[in-house]
Order: structure tokens, then C-alpha cells, then sequence
């Protein structure tokens, strides 16, 4: 049997409410369970910002683009699935024209979607990189060495993102999203094991992944560091320009990195990864199997899996789901 183990299977995907979405190439489904318990898929095309463009292939530039794309699809995703759990008054309420349908007829709920990014992404400019900034200049009296500033602005920069994490992660709503985060992650790191797709191999799989979001905004606040590090203008309104201005690099130099370490498992690589490893034991939670089943049925709706162990693994799985490595030793979770 060929082994391959630490290659991308290619398929990535978040945690929604009560549900996963997975998407693989242009296309990407979402798993809900609904109220009464049966489970809702909804399976759809999407291209993206500059889909048929040539700079989504540039590395370093692709990055920015479908940094953008996640947004935008997950914003999407979420209201779909928020959409099962709305009360009945709100139901109603959605029933009557909004100020958006007016406006903007039927595309209102893509202008809307398009809004919520950009406030979200704002919103995270000023707290992740402009707050930093701001609290690291008070220190300008007591600090002067220009280096020493711009090594104490990274170090408070990640420790906004860290205790940002510990906040949400502190929620008890949050606790079964990051439930359904892990389950997300369980049946990734299952497939690209060489394991069949049941419930059984996937709750043995590891809750952390490589490939995972929160490694790359970790990734983001390092890079950040260096640049800022590295790149400097005395002027104040020029150092906050320079900070707006250099994200897409910063984003797209993480995209490459995550991009990386999800097909490599070089030493190197493995110790850039392990602190966003470490990070995901506060964003992922182990699932229960129910909500196993509505990850594996988002990961069907879109990824031919037993097509993937054919060809990366070499063997065949039968109808009830069982293969080789269906008696795998259990994956461990952590880095």
C-alpha cells in the first residue's frame, strides 16, 4: 500500500451553527442538523473574488484573494445556517421587505453579506493592528530603542490575538461551535490518513490540523512582526498607513506558509506549526459522533473520498465503508 501521509486532500472548511460546510475546488456544501434532528445539506458553486483571474495563481498574491473568499463564504454559510434556528417572530419579520430588498432587490443579501466583511475585516484591522501600535508608542518615553519598540508592539499584538482566543473560546455558546470545528478537522485528518470515512475512524482522528484558520492568523501576527520589524518611517500617520497597507503581504506570506505546512511534514515546518497546533486545543472541542455524521455528510456532499484512498493509498473501499486502514492504530491529538 503506497503511503503518503501529511498531503492535502484539498478540501478545507469551518464550523457553522449546529453544522459544518466543506469545500473542495468551486464547490462547497453545508451539513446543518436541523431542529427535529434530520440533517440538511445544501450544496453549491462558488468562484470567488478574481476567480478566472491569473493573479490567483501567483503565490503571494493568491493569498489575498482567497483570504477574501473565506470571508465572504463563511459569512454566507453561517446565515444559512442560522436561518433553521431563527425564532418564529423573526421569521415573520424576514418575510417583509427590508431596506436592503428595496435597495437592492435581489441582490441585497450579496451587498449585505458584502458590508459584514468589510465592518468584520475593519474591525479587525484596528484591534490587531492598529491598537498595538497605539499602546506600543505610549511606552516611546520610557523605550528608545526603535527596535525594542517594534519587538514589544509584535509581543502585544500576539497577546491580543491569544487572549482574544481564550475570551471566545471562555463562551458557552461558543462550545459547540468549536465542537463542530473539531469534527471538521477529525474528518480531514482521517481521509488524508488513508482511513475510511465512518464515524468510528474519524472520532480516532486528531482535532488539530496544520491547515486550520487560527494557525493562519497566528501566522499572520508573526509575520506581522518581522515586517514591522524590519520595514520602518518615522512619521506616525506614515506607520499606521504602513500597517494598513502591508496586510495583504503579511496575508499573503501566511497563506504560503499554511499552504506549506499542510503538504510538508519537514521538522522545519512541523515547529513553525506547532503554536498554532497548540492554539486549536482552545478553538476545536471533541465532538460527539452525531455531530461527526453531519461533518462526514458535508465532506460527501462534495470530495469523492474512497476515489482519494484509491489513488493516494492504493486500495479500494466497499460499500459498508470498511478498507484496509479501517483498524488503524488511534491518530493522537496534538502537534
Amino acid at each position: 500500500m503506497k503511503k503518503k501521509y501529511n498531503r492535502s486532500c484539498g478540501i478545507g472548511g469551518q464550523a457553522v451553527l449546529e453544522g459544518v460546510m466543506m469545500k473542495h475546488k468551486d464547490t462547497y456544501a453545508v451539513a446543518v442538523r436541523k431542529p427535529d434532528g434530520t440533517i440538511a445539506v445544501d450544496r453549491e458553486e462558488f468562484r470567488g473574488v478574481m476567480h478566472s483571474s491569473v493573479l490567483k495563481r501567483i503565490p503571494f498574491v493568491r493569498g489575498i484573494f482567497n483570504f477574501v473568499d473565506s470571508m465572504i463564504l463563511g459569512m454566507r454559510t453561517l446565515t444559512w445556517s442560522v436561518s433553521f434556528y431563527e425564532e418564529d417572530g423573526e421569521a415573520e419579520k424576514s418575510e417583509k421587505p427590508s431596506l436592503f430588498a428595496r435597495l437592492f432587490g435581489d441582490k441585497a443579501d450579496d451587498v449585505a453579506m458584502g458590508l459584514t466583511t468589510a465592518v468584520s475585516i475593519v474591525i479587525a484591522v484596528a484591534v490587531f493592528m492598529i491598537l498595538p501600535y497605539f499602546i506600543s508608542s505610549l511606552l516611546s518615553g520610557y523605550v528608545r530603542n526603535a527596535s525594542l519598540t517594534a519587538i514589544i508592539e509584535g509581543l502585544i499584538r500576539i497577546l491580543i490575538f491569544v487572549l482574544y482566543v481564550v475570551g471566545i473560546s471562555a463562551m458557552k455558546d461558543i462550545h459547540r461551535l468549536y465542537q463542530y470545528h473539531g469534527a471538521e478537522h477529525k474528518c480531514i485528518n482521517c481521509i488524508e490518513r488513508g482511513r475510511p470515512l465512518t464515524v468510528r475512524n474519524v472520532m480516532r482522528s486528531s482535532r488539530q490540523h496544520k491547515r486550520c484558520g487560527t494557525s493562519f492568523l497566528l501566522f499572520v501576527m508573526f509575520v506581522s512582526v518581522i515586517l514591522f520589524f524590519f520595514i520602518r518611517v518615522e512619521d506616525p500617520v506614515y506607520r499606521v498607513g504602513l500597517r494598513i497597507l502591508l496586510i495583504p503581504v503579511i496575508a499573503g506570506i501566511s497563506y504560503e506558509i499554511i499552504r506549506l505546512a499542510g503538504n510538508s511534514n519537514f521538522i522545519l515546518v512541523r515547529i513553525l506549526s506547532a503554536p498554532g497546533m497548540w492554539l486549536q486545543k482552545l478553538t476545536t472541542k471533541e465532538p460527539d459522533e452525531d455531530m461527526v455524521a453531519v461533518a462526514i455528510a458535508s465532506v460527501e456532499a462534495v470530495f469523492d473520498w474512497k476515489a482519494y484512498l484509491r489513488d493516494t493509498y492504493g486500495y479500494e473501499v466497499d460499500d459498508s465503508g470498511s478498507g484496509a486502514e479501517s483498524d488503524a492504530p488511534e491518530e493522537k491529538t496534538g502537534a
